[in-house]
């Protein structure tokens, strides 16, 4: 266990390293005007919390850094017992006051404020398209034989399929089966379109389209929810500006990362079922991310966990800050989409 004295300095270090990217020495602790000890005091200190795996003196440097071991002590041990408890943000609770329509147009926007307030990378998992309800479904003909189907869900989500129209399918059992699909269907999740179209759609279908079975199991198999990857970014170029990040080839292999959005979803998801993460370095299990941090956090519909929001930086991150603005984000976001859902907003 640590003196006070001793994470008096490790937090001293930790501090002054994230604002400067520069190893810290005895010296400069020892000016600090709360400081009431001398520098030789602090070097046997150092030494001892190097030895105990908490400080790395890098190559030559007289100074040290921390380790991941000191940033993991650092961020449970020292980050909240100093958090200012009714500390506000006033720009981000007026983003979430405003009156919004769309759940995508919230992640993007979310996403920018993120990224714009901690200049590190943003990640915001949207809910999971089976999740969102359908809002309106669009049949238009492009020739006799083939037409576009076009879905809008409730987050503001749009896909489009082109198909052959059913032989015999005149334009206006086309319009009539559009016309009940969107009377009985809207505002249903799209992963219960199944069930619902076998207990409550088919007889209405039955009585008033004529082959109405081909061009439902045509949408069911092109808009059925297999791929519920949304994810939205902001900040990339953020990496080019830390220090840590002057490898070139570096900065590509991240880049290169998160633009596979179905390992980066599966990253994120696995990182955070519920509440605010910090990982740090290999506490990632990836070696892209040895000396990188990602600070996560859920949001909720309802009380319901739904998706997740993520800050991705160098372990040198300033924690308080960026744990304060996430934790806020995520609430925020929670109470925003819980008043999308059930159509207040």
């Amino acid at each position: 266990m640590l003196s006070r004295r001793q994470l008096f300095i490790l937090q001293a270090i930790v501090d002054d390293y994230v604002q400067s990217a520069e190893p810290v020495g005895s010296r400069s602790i020892s000016k600090r005007p709360d400081v009431t000890f001398s520098a030789a005091t602090i070097r046997n200190e150092m030494a001892d919390l190097e030895e105990m795996g908490f400080l790395i003196k890098p190559h030559s440097s007289a100074g040290r850094i921390p380790s991941h071991q000191g940033y993991r002590l650092y961020v449970d041990q020292l980050l909240y017992a100093n958090e200012p408890q009714s500390q506000r943000l006033d720009f981000v609770q007026h983003f979430f006051d405003q009156k919004v329509s769309e759940v995508e147009a919230v992640m993007r926007k979310t996403a920018a404020i993120l990224s714009e307030m901690t200049n590190y990378v943003s990640v915001v998992l949207g809910p999971a398209i089976s999740n969102t309800k359908l809002k309106q479904i669009q049949i238009i003909p492009l020739s006799s034989s083939q037409a576009v189907a076009i879905l809008v869900t409730d987050s503001g989500h749009v896909e489009n399929r082109t198909f052959d129209i059913p032989e015999n399918m005149s334009a206006t059992d086309l319009e009539k089966f559009v016309n009940i699909l969107n009377e009985q269907l809207s505002n249903s999740p799209l992963g219960q379109w199944e069930s619902l179209m076998t207990v409550e759609i088919e007889r209405i279908l039955d009585k008033h389209v004529h082959h109405y079975k081909e061009m439902f199991q045509f949408l069911h198999r092109a808009f059925k929810p297999g791929n519920d990857e949304q994810i939205f970014y902001n900040g990339l170029m953020n990496l080019l500006v830390q220090p840590e990040f002057k490898d070139v080839d570096r900065v590509r292999a991240m880049l290169q990362w998160l633009e596979d959005s179905g390992e980066v979803y599966s990253f994120l998801s696995s990182a955070n079922t519920s509440g605010l993460t910090v990982k740090i370095g290999e506490e990632n299990h990836l070696k892209l991310f040895d000396d990188i941090s990602m600070i996560t956090a859920t949001y909720a519909i309802d009380g319901k966990s739904v998706g997740s929001i993520g800050l991705i930086g160098p372990t040198r991150m300033e924690y308080e800050r960026a744990i304060r603005i996430i934790k806020q984000m995520a609430d925020g976001l929670s109470a925003s989409l819980t008043k999308l859902y059930r159509h207040d907003g």
